[in-house]
């Protein structure tokens, strides 16, 4: 996509409906919604940042990334207050220490990580535990399934990311936390 000219993503629709809004109409469009932003390229960061800045969003947005470079960069140049997520260092770091592996403070106010990754579990009680006492959020993606969803919110995750979020609803209004 960032190859073709402007006008041909501007004339781009979803569903042959709706066109596909630049972030920061969509930040200025819904100034109560978080955000969850990846930037997937070095050339992104300078644009991304200035744009939070000028919406005033940074305190709705956070920042995930397999890019601690990425990242960084944009604590650099927007400071304390930005949410990011730790990335696959972190993580590992983590995991780490859920097994009981010492580890130091960490930059971030949460991780965004699969339940598992290359066979591996990394999602369970004991590592949703060892963020928690360091302050750090979890969010799991991508969790498309109902039972999976009650059963990592059993497990006390903070956040799933779902390409079905109308499964997503149901599930938390069966447990009483959707609110419109």
């Amino acid at each position: 996509i960032r190859e073709l000219p402007w006008s041909e993503v501007a004339a781009a629709r979803v569903d042959d409906r709706e066109p596909i809004p630049l972030l920061e109409d969509l930040l200025g469009s819904f100034p109560h919604v978080r955000v969850n932003i990846d930037p997937k390229h070095d050339s992104a960061v300078e644009a991304l940042a200035e744009t939070i800045t000028r919406t005033g969003a940074i305190d709705r947005v956070c920042i995930g990334s397999f890019s601690d470079r990425r990242i960084a960069a944009l604590q650099e140049r927007l400071g304390p207050r930005l949410c990011t997520a730790g990335g696959p260092k972190v993580v590992a770091r983590l995991r780490a220490a859920s097994l009981g592996a010492p580890m130091g403070p960490v930059p971030h106010q949460c991780v965004q990580v699969p339940v598992r990754a290359k066979g591996a579990t990394i999602v369970d009680e004991r590592f949703v535990r060892a963020a928690h006492r360091r302050d750090l959020q979890v969010h799991v993606w991508t969790i498309d399934d109902a039972e999976e969803m009650e059963r990592l919110l059993d497990l006390g995750v903070d956040g799933i990311m779902t390409d079905r979020p109308s499964v997503l609803r149901d599930v938390l209004e069966g447990r009483g936390c959707w609110f419109d």
